[in-house]
């Protein structure tokens, strides 16, 4: 009999069933798609065209699962991005961003924010230090019965909190700040230049449909900054051969410890036996029995689609129901004769290795999110645009590129009874025209697009709402309400069934660490 069914062969399942194989569990991994990967998945989107579908740049890995799985050894290799940003300004400048040069950039446009900047990166990185500790631990969970588990979740918690007293009181205020405030609020306390508070404001709105002053928004920032590269805090790259090296080298990782990872294995139903996961049923009839079943998707998918709804606490079922998904993401790739030549600086350069971001002001971001609330997508959308090409040959014919086109906002679901299906293409003419205007011949480049619109994202990848973090990283469902509060140690109210994916602490991004977390509250269960 197997230990462990893991649902779902995304990379944070794959991180999973790795540390579970390492523990000594047999352990299965079933993949709905064709590929493993889930969201992180390097496919030919157009002839002789590779690209990274849907997750797009890697910051977030986390280096500890980099180490244990050895991921180097299994042919994975990242690269930095030689300069962090790029954003075109509507007057024809530009803002750039990278180490060494951002404060010089900055003084540009303001000799004041120039000055500021060094402090707030530094309190910036206080905070973001604390974040990226707790990454890799299980959040304090509130637990109703037993004396044995509350104590040890109160120990949990003297934990935190010790670690948490350990900051000057500043930093407790920005902590303070950063979990509670809009990102547009706590950027005006600093600065007053557009420039450098749409840089940092971007962040905020990275698969989160709201305006940089949504209060709330400034965690999404931080959550955004506590990434590295190579040991490298704060920075971003590209894993060549795409994201999909990611989880290829994950997989030969989990083959080389014994894993089985099955494809075209989707699953229909837990089993559920005395009141505990036993086993899932896959769409094509098969029964797979384990000790326990641990689910790597959006916990919406999880609990109204495959767990039985009679084994589930009522109020813990409305609470599924009320959560929050939908990230206003709209997601583009596509293949491009040439590199395009921006009006605000024309030449081939490093620049065209950064985020280039389509978003010079908080007030343009406010404005996007207002539009799409109200019609449907923003008619002056977001656009982050990357051209990994620029970075990896191997993605392109000699002389040719490829780009992905992340953009924001537009609505989850649309209103009016409309569908996506029906209105995707000219959204994807109006990104393609977005970047135009800042980039001249930018269209008649376009040899070949990807349209995935939010429909197209769940759909694809199970990413309900096209939310590519796997429910909102708002307070009410982050560290130990994630996703429900009294089930933020990783364990459903099923007991032998566990969520190791995005919609678990820490939360959405190419990270590993639900996956990291989880093993350890499976293989500590089975191991008792």
């Amino acid at each position: 009999m197997r230990d462990v069914i893991i649902i779902g062969g995304g990379h944070n399942g794959l991180v999973c069933a790795a540390y579970l194989a390492q523990a000594g569990l047999k352990t299965l991994v079933l993949e709905r798609r064709d590929v493993v990967g889930g969201a992180a998945v390097t496919e030919e989107f157009h002839p002789g065209f590779r690209n990274s579908v849907a997750s797009y740049t890697v910051s977030l890995l986390n280096l500890k699962v980099i180490r244990d799985l050895d991921l180097h050894r299994h042919g994975l290799r990242i690269v930095e991005r030689k300069v962090s940003n790029f954003l075109p300004l509507p007057n024809g400048d530009y803002f750039m961003s990278a180490p060494g040069i951002t404060q010089a950039q900055t003084a540009r446009f303001s000799k004041r924010d120039a000055e500021r900047l060094p402090e707030y990166e530094r309190r910036l990185d206080v905070i973001a230090d604390v974040v990226r500790d707790l990454l890799l631990e299980q959040p304090p969970n509130l637990v109703e019965h037993g004396l044995v588990r509350a104590v040890e979740e109160a120990l949990r918690a003297a934990k935190l909190g010790g670690r948490l007293n350990k900051l000057d009181f500043t930093a407790k205020r920005d902590l303070l700040d950063l979990f509670s405030k809009s990102a547009g609020d706590w950027l005006d306390g600093w600065f007053e230049s557009d420039p450098i508070k749409a840089l940092f404001g971007f962040d905020s709105i990275v698969g989160n449909f709201a305006s940089p002053y949504t209060p709330g928004s400034a965690y999404v920032l931080l959550h955004h900054v506590f990434g590295e590269v190579n040991g490298k805090k704060g920075l971003w790259g590209h894993a060549i051969g795409g994201m999909g090296a990611i989880t290829q080298a994950m997989a030969a990782c989990c083959r080389e410890r014994g894993v089985e990872i099955r494809t075209g294995a989707a699953v229909k139903e837990l089993i559920v036996e005395g009141g505990k996961a036993a086993g899932v049923v896959t769409e094509r009839g098969e029964a797979l029995r384990a000790r326990a079943v641990v689910s790597n998707l959006n916990p919406k998918l999880l609990f109204e689609r495959i767990a039985p709804r009679e084994a589930l606490p009522d109020d813990f079922r409305e609470r599924i129901r009320r959560y929050r998904c939908g990230s206003g993401t709209f997601r583009m790739n596509v293949a491009l004769s040439e590199l395009p030549k921006f009006t605000a600086k024309p030449e081939a350069g490093d620049h065209l290795t950064a985020g280039v971001v389509i978003a010079p002001s908080l007030a343009y971001m406010d404005r996007a999110y207002d539009d799409a609330r109200h019609y449907g997508w923003s008619r002056e959308p977001i656009v982050e645009m990357l051209i990994p090409s620029t970075l990896d040959d191997s993605l392109a014919p000699p002389g040719r590129h490829v780009a992905s086109l992340f953009c924001q906002h537009v609505q989850p679901e649309l209103s009016g009874g409309r569908s996506w299906d029906d209105h995707k293409e000219e959204v994807a003419d109006l990104m393609i025209a977005t970047v135009d205007k800042h980039a001249p011949g930018f269209a008649g480049s376009v040899l070949g697009r990807q349209v995935l619109s939010p429909l197209d994202l769940e759909r694809t990848f199970g990413l309900v709402g096209g939310d590519i973090m796997h429910g909102a990283l708002s307070l009410d469902q982050l560290f130990s309400a994630r996703p429900v509060l009294g089930h933020g140690d990783y364990r459903a109210p099923i007991a032998g069934l566990y969520m190791c994916g995005s919609g678990a602490h820490p939360g959405g991004g190419v990270t590993g660490a639900p996956g990291h977390n989880a093993a350890k509250a499976v293989v500590r269960d089975l191991k008792r």
